[in-house]
């Protein structure tokens, strides 16, 4: 008697060696190959670990006079950054004010999205009159100069950080509203989203498990932007004197050291330093993330 033949393979274990990586684990793979990237989240992570050691650093309050007026950077050890023109530590303050900074643009970001996602979400999915309506309202916020808006709304409400945070987070929602409308349209005709609504899916099952993941990456990568947007924005009231009074910010640093500009120019060049790196890494690895989950850079790879 012959031998029995034994059983074939799964078809799932045939491939498994030739079958692709998810594509989560494509996009992480791309992105750590990314230098530009790494770069980016190495700045980003130095900010975010000055943000978290301010209060075991520098525990006492940074806006506390504590020394001379005016010291200059490397003047004195204990105070490496120097001191401004009340004599508060410039290197205290650069530290708290990253934890006020990435907390605005973290939060302003998170309202923003969640906003424009729910508007862009149902305009995108249900079409018709409420596509119109919403489209409209969309058009409405975007023909509003932002930073005008974001003044008014400061200026009329307390400023704090909380009113801050709301503010820039209402006038940065239009964005990402839009281009979450743009990704639902085109993909609520999908074969898949049919097939999910053959299956007797509801419409929030089938926007929440089925449209949402696949509209992801742009929106991911437009969040690493109203970030950046966001830390800009607050810079800015803070400068105008809009900010909250009671927190020390880069922005409110460097609006007071604009009027000794000429004989201590440090005052505005640190914590415009800092400004700057913490944009430049939001936006390296904003960069880092489209071309990891762009899905036409992710074909050329």
């Amino acid at each position: 008697m012959t031998a029995p033949l034994a059983p074939a393979a799964a078809p799932q274990e045939r491939g498994a060696a030739t079958l692709p990586a998810p594509r989560p684990r494509r996009a992480l793979r791309a992105f750590l190959r990314n230098p530009t990237a790494l770069l980016g989240l190495a700045l980003l992570g130095l900010v975010g670990l000055a943000a978290l050691l301010a209060p075991l650093v520098y525990p006492d309050d940074p806006l506390g006079m504590v020394a001379q007026p005016f010291l200059w950077p490397g003047q004195d050890p204990a105070y490496p950054l120097g001191t401004d023109s009340l004599g508060r530590d410039v290197a205290a303050g650069v530290a708290h004010g990253a934890r006020v900074s990435l907390l605005v643009g973290l939060a302003a970001a998170a309202v923003g999205l969640a906003a424009g996602v729910l508007v862009g979400a149902a305009a995108g999915y249900c079409g018709g009159r409420t596509d119109a309506a919403l489209g409209r309202l969309i058009a409405l916020f975007q023909t509003m100069p932002a930073f005008i808006l974001l003044v008014v709304l400061v200026a009329i409400a307390q400023p704090s950080i909380p009113a801050i945070t709301l503010a820039i987070g209402a006038t940065s929602w239009p964005t990402v509203a839009r281009l979450t409308r743009a990704e639902f349209r085109s993909l609520r005709e999908k074969d898949f989203v049919t097939a999910a609504r053959g299956l007797g899916y509801g419409p929030l099952r089938i926007v929440g498990a089925e449209i949402l993941p696949n509209a992801l990456p742009p929106i991911v990568v437009t969040a690493s932007v109203m970030v950046a947007s966001g830390i800009l924005m607050e810079s800015a009231l803070s400068f105008m004197g809009l900010g909250d009074p009671n927190a020390v910010s880069w922005g409110s640093m460097i609006g007071s050291g604009r009027e000794v500009l000429r004989s201590a120019w440090y005052l505005t060049a640190i914590p415009g330093l800092a400004i700057v790196v913490s944009v430049l890494a939001l936006n390296l690895v904003g960069d880092g993330l489209n071309d990891a989950l762009n899905p036409r850079l992710a074909r050329e790879r």
